[in-house]
């Protein structure tokens, strides 16, 4: 619908929602590796080929960042996101064929094909502090399908993210605003250094110079504010390095001095370590600074994101996690088996694959109820994470199977031992209603051949070996039981 149809009070607050979206400087602004990285999460956290993130302007979608075939803009009445952007919460389309507003549009009639969207609102504050939505993060997909109450959590806590981005991005470029006209008004330097402090708590952010010449640090309130010293206590290079660990001062020195030598700028991430010892982690961004044709000193930002890192770390791991046992999942299995076979190839060291199969868990789950058999399978996780087993990696694969990745050589040197330790913390009872039931583990334990090279192969190698022991456990127990029938 074009802006010029709609009522008065609804123009007026597409006005709004565009100016605040000019103000961010965000539309047709180049690729910044925060958003890529935020973008690329979502597509693997939520196993989607395409998702994006992109923002609407008055009469079209730009996407600032995508992963998969997405043009950079499209016209807003094609674009699946102006129904998200005037959405409240989460908008999810299962078949995009089935909904009347989408059934026609041409990325899901066209080459494109898109069948699943599900797309949540981009929200910044306008200059009043009102919420104004400028785009949206959204995921697609080829085939119907819906999200996890797991992947709805995701995709709203990345939105808010993307927010957090925007935000510290927008207080950035202020800052260095603020900065760049304090020099050019040095009348008004009090006035303005009062403003920049200010936000400078506001986003636990400031801004630090390195004089080349003699190595001295000059650092803003913010800068010692998060060092957690006095402001105005002189400080050179390496008493500022002094604070990071030993593996995050050698690549903060390299980088300062690349930047010296050759111009580049730079904008990276550390762990840190505050004069109290508390572990932070800082995003430190500098650039030269050049005078009469030689470099004289570099400037740049220093800010905490301390909070913002532990929810991207929570995220990952949440994406590696399986939520009924605690235990790795099967895409972080799988990743993690990969780097084993390449490791072990490359030093010729042993590596083992061990497969575990429940033996009666389904006659529980049918017997006893689901409940009963997830308390199983916690049992299960609970158990797998023995402290014997700490150096191995444990997954659950799906279902009641799980594997273990085992790369020490000493539990390597003794299979038979190593499987049955595991078949006996597998053998688990469980009681509903005074009726108890019990299930065990059939385990094989699998060392990588050597013309393995594959996962798939690898895996191939290990299920049969399973399979055929699960026959053998089978044979012997219908065996025995007829055994105890002809006495």
């Amino acid at each position: 619908m074009l802006i010029s149809a709609l009522p008065r009070d609804a123009s007026s607050a597409e006005e709004r929602r565009l100016a605040t979206l000019q103000a961010h400087a965000l539309l047709d602004s180049e690729p910044e590796a925060e958003f890529d990285a935020l973008v690329s999460l979502a597509a693997e956290m939520l196993d989607c080929p395409v998702a994006a993130l992109t923002l609407a302007d008055r009469d079209r979608f730009w996407v600032k960042s995508a992963i998969g075939p997405l043009p950079s803009q499209m016209p807003r009445n094609v674009a699946f996101c102006d129904q998200t952007i005037r959405s409240p919460d989460l908008m999810i389309v299962p078949d995009l064929t089935s909904d009347p507003r989408f059934a026609v549009n041409p990325f899901v009639t066209g080459e494109a094909g898109t069948r699943f969207y599900a797309g949540m609102p981009i929200r910044v504050p306008d200059l009043d502090g009102s919420p104004q939505a400028i785009g949206s993060l959204c995921v697609m997909d080829a085939t119907p399908r819906s999200l996890s109450p797991a992947g709805e959590r995701a995709l709203r806590h990345l939105a808010r993210l993307a927010e957090a981005l925007i935000a510290a991005r927008a207080v950035a470029r202020r800052a260095t605003a603020m900065a760049e006209l304090s020099e050019r008004q040095a009348e008004d330097l009090r006035a303005k250094d009062r403003t920049v402090r200010q936000v400078e708590r506001l986003a636990l952010i400031g801004s630090w110079r390195i004089r080349l010449g003699d190595q001295k640090a000059f650092w803003s309130e913010g800068v010692y504010r998060i060092h957690e010293l006095s402001a105005g206590k002189p400080v050179t290079i390496d008493q500022g390095l002094s604070y990071y660990p030993p593996d995050s001062r050698a690549i903060l020195r390299s980088t300062i001095e690349a930047t010296a030598r050759t111009g580049d700028p730079f904008d990276i991430e550390l762990d840190f370590v505050t004069a109290l010892g508390r572990h932070r982690r800082v995003r430190v961004m500098g650039e030269r600074e050049m005078a009469n044709g030689h470099p004289e000193s570099l400037v740049g930002m220093f800010q905490d994101v301390t909070e913002r890192h532990a929810l991207e770390v929570q995220l990952r791991r949440n994406a590696d996690t399986d939520a009924l046992t605690l235990l790795s999942n099967r895409a972080a299995f799988d990743r993690t088996l990969e780097t084993a076979m390449g490791e072990a190839g490359a030093n010729d060291r042993p590596l083992g694959l061990v497969l575990i199969d429940l033996d009666g868990f389904k006659l529980i789950n049918d017997t006893l109820g689901h409940p009963a058999g997830d308390e199983v399978l916690r049992i299960v996780g609970t158990r797998l994470r023995t402290d014997w087993l700490k150096n191995c990696f444990v997954a659950r694969l799906g279902g009641d199977e799980f594997g273990v990745i085992v790369q020490d050589p000493a539990l390597l040197a003794q299979p038979e031992s190593l499987r049955a330790r595991i078949e006996t913390l597998l053998t688990i009872s469980i009681t509903v209603d005074d009726l108890t039931m019990s299930c065990a583990g059939t385990v094989c334990v699998t060392l990588r051949p050597e013309n393995c090279r594959t996962i798939r192969d690898f895996m191939h190698h290990a299920d049969s070996r399973l399979y055929a022991a699960k026959r053998d456990r089978v044979g012997e127990r219908r065996k025995g039981d007829r055994r105890k029938a002809t006495r």
